[in-house]
């Protein structure tokens, strides 16, 4: 399969996906019989038909997580962290497949598929060790009068709402925390890309998942399936990934019942470069910042905001870097970039760009959608960019660089904070002072200081802001479905 991808074993490799909804360890059709088409986004062909689950199927979810929760809960943390370890290595064994189905259906190229595979089974790896570190505290009160105990437990069934741009990494990076804490969960992946989850349900199966811990529902409307679980008082915890503004109506929603919540939502990311940086490093982390499952992610560079001595060179290097890139179906050799995931982002990319333009800015590189089947924009870089321009304050979520100068570092800071979302920023300085300084300066949950990337499960993932509050991975992750105990002992 890494050699030559043909029609065939495209085929094949969607066809040993379970379509059906999964609860209580059954999969099972939509009590409505309704079914759910997914595309290509290269070609806008349809790969296939999954159930598309109503009120009715939701419930019954819920009532098998409700049901599975007890035992789950008294499960030794090892027999856990033996499920997470065991769901890990078949995902490795099975890079290729997994990787392809996620290019098939999200569209990004096989090479950055492979890397999202070995960077989600990472989460089930991570969480497998935390399992077992699970630790409360013994102590004697303060007054001498008593002893204070104190322990952590599974915070009950939870509720995850997963998106489209990473479907299977972000289904482990709430999984794995989930269930090496010993919660059992309801998921629902995104409409545009269910496969990679039902392949990921399929293998926590085969990994000895009990029945009823994780049960997943794919629907074509998400209020339709969510909001009466959001709203019964057995569901204590909802973890969100995706738009600010869904993210605000979940929180309202899930107010009612005290719900325990994560939110990961939008991004504004801002890349600062400033004059003493290395501007070989500084391009080639902007490459991998804004390029990243071609822009289409909430970590990636937003806004460029490059020092006045340097912003000439950057821009016109970025340019060359991205105009260079190979542009097309993710299943082919030599590609770079795929397709946005469908026709409405690409449609507010254009307009984005087209804004900018009609602003006064220079378009440097790219600039335009492509012709042809399924959904392809040109990598851009856009020089000049005025401040008024709707995509520095909008999150593009496309191959589209903006390119801002700045005079000195108050300014720089004072633009890249001024945004109401605060996930990442991205700094390039060779002065170690200044990016010390930055830490403390820039309003940011994450920052990549000389790096363009820094996801990773070991690291504490999350925002501030607009963006968001919780975290996912580290060993702050397990953290989120933990509730504490505390119990007072007296010796008498």
């Amino acid at each position: 399969m890494t050699a030559v991808v043909t029609e065939a074993t495209e085929r094949s490799v969607v066809d040993a996906v379970p379509r059906r909804l999964l609860i209580g360890g059954e999969w099972r059709d939509g009590a409505g019989g309704a079914t759910i088409g997914v595309e290509d986004p290269a070609t806008g062909d349809r790969l296939a038909e999954v159930a598309d689950a109503i009120a009715q199927d939701a419930i019954a979810a819920l009532d098998a997580a409700v049901d599975a929760a007890e035992e789950w809960a008294r499960t030794p943390p090892r027999e856990r962290s033996d499920v997470l370890r065991r769901a890990y290595e078949l995902i490795v064994a099975r890079s290729e497949q997994l990787s392809l189905l996620m290019t098939l259906e999200m569209g990004k190229p096989l090479s950055e598929a492979r890397g999202e595979v070995a960077y989600g089974a990472e989460y089930l790896r991570w969480f497998s060790e935390e399992a077992v570190r699970i630790e409360g505290r013994y102590g004697l009160a303060p007054d001498g009068g008593s002893r204070l105990l104190v322990s952590k437990a599974p915070v009950g069934p939870c509720l995850l709402i997963t998106p489209w741009n990473f479907p299977l990494a972000m289904g482990t990076r709430k999984i794995g925390p989930a269930l090496a804490a010993g919660c059992t969960m309801v998921v629902k992946p995104a409409q545009q890309t269910p496969l990679t989850m039902l392949a990921l349900a399929a293998i926590l199966i085969e990994s000895g998942l009990p029945p009823g811990v994780l049960n997943l529902i794919t629907s074509s409307s998400a209020s339709r399936v969510m909001d009466p679980l959001i709203a019964d008082r057995r569901s204590r915890k909802l973890s969100f990934t995706g738009s600010t503004e869904v993210g605000r109506r979940l929180v309202a929603s899930s107010a009612p019942g005290l719900l325990r919540v994560s939110m990961e939502l939008g991004g504004n990311a801002p890349f600062l470069v400033f004059e003493d940086a290395d501007l070989d490093r500084a391009v080639e982390g902007a490459v991998v910042a804004k390029m990243r499952n071609g822009g289409e992610a909430c970590t990636a560079a937003n806004r460029f905001y490059v020092h006045e001595s340097v912003a000439g060179e950057f821009s016109s290097r970025l340019a060359e870097r991205l105009g260079a890139l190979r542009v097309g179906r993710g299943t082919d050799a030599g590609v770079d970039v795929g397709p946005l995931i469908d026709a409405d982002q690409r449609q507010k990319v254009a307009g984005l760009v087209a804004d900018a333009v009609d602003r006064g800015a220079a378009t440097l590189v790219g600039g335009g959608e492509i012709d042809g089947p399924g959904y392809f924009f040109e990598p851009t870089v856009l020089g000049d960019v005025p401040a008024g321009a709707e995509l520095l304050g909008d999150e593009i979520f496309g191959p589209v660089a903006p390119v801002v100068s700045f005079a000195d570092e108050d300014e720089a800071v004072a633009v890249a904070n001024a945004t109401e979302y605060g996930l990442v920023a991205y700094a390039y300085t060779g002065d170690l002072d200044r990016g010390l300084r930055l830490v403390d300066r820039l309003d940011t949950g994450m920052l990549g200081l000389n790096r363009g990337l820094v996801s990773n499960p070991a690291a504490p993932f999350g925002g501030v802001k607009a963006s968001g509050f919780g975290r996912e991975g580290g060993r702050e992750g397990i953290e989120e479905y933990l509730s504490t105990r505390y119990v007072a002992v007296d010796f008498g």
